[in-house]
C-alpha cells in the first residue's frame, strides 16, 4: 500500500500568482513535484537551474523530500537589490533633510 500526500506548487509574477495542488506519492522531491505539477509549461520563464525554490519561505534543495501539505515556492529573480534600494532611499532622505527650505542669507 502506497501513501498519498497533497502538496502545492506556487509561482508568482508581479501581477499574477499560480498555486497548483498536486496529489502524489509520499517521498516525492521538490523538483519532481514542480515537474509533475505542469507549472513549467505554464511559465516557460522558469529555469530550475536559475530560480531558487523553497518550502513555506525557507530555501530548499531540489532533492528535498516533501511532506503532506507542503507548498513548494519557485522564486523569481529580484529586479532590484533591496540593500541598494534602501541605500538610495536613505541618500534621498539625507538630501531632503539637509535642504530644509530656502533661507535668505545676509551677505
Amino acid at each position: 500500500m502506497t501513501s498519498q500526500i497533497t502538496v502545492e506548487v506556487a509561482f508568482a509574477l508581479r501581477d499574477k500568482q499560480e498555486i497548483l495542488p498536486l496529489h502524489t506519492q509520499a517521498g516525492i522531491t521538490a523538483q519532481a513535484a514542480i515537474e509533475a505539477s505542469g507549472i513549467l509549461a505554464k511559465f516557460p520563464e522558469i529555469d530550475l537551474t536559475q530560480n531558487k525554490i523553497g518550502v513555506f519561505g525557507k530555501l530548499v534543495k531540489p532533492d528535498t523530500v516533501l511532506r503532506d501539505k507542503d507548498r513548494v515556492e519557485i522564486y523569481r529573480k529580484l529586479i532590484a537589490d533591496p540593500k541598494e534600494v534602501r541605500r538610495q532611499r536613505a541618500e534621498e532622505g539625507k538630501v531632503m533633510k539637509k535642504g530644509g527650505g530656502d533661507i535668505d542669507k545676509a551677505d
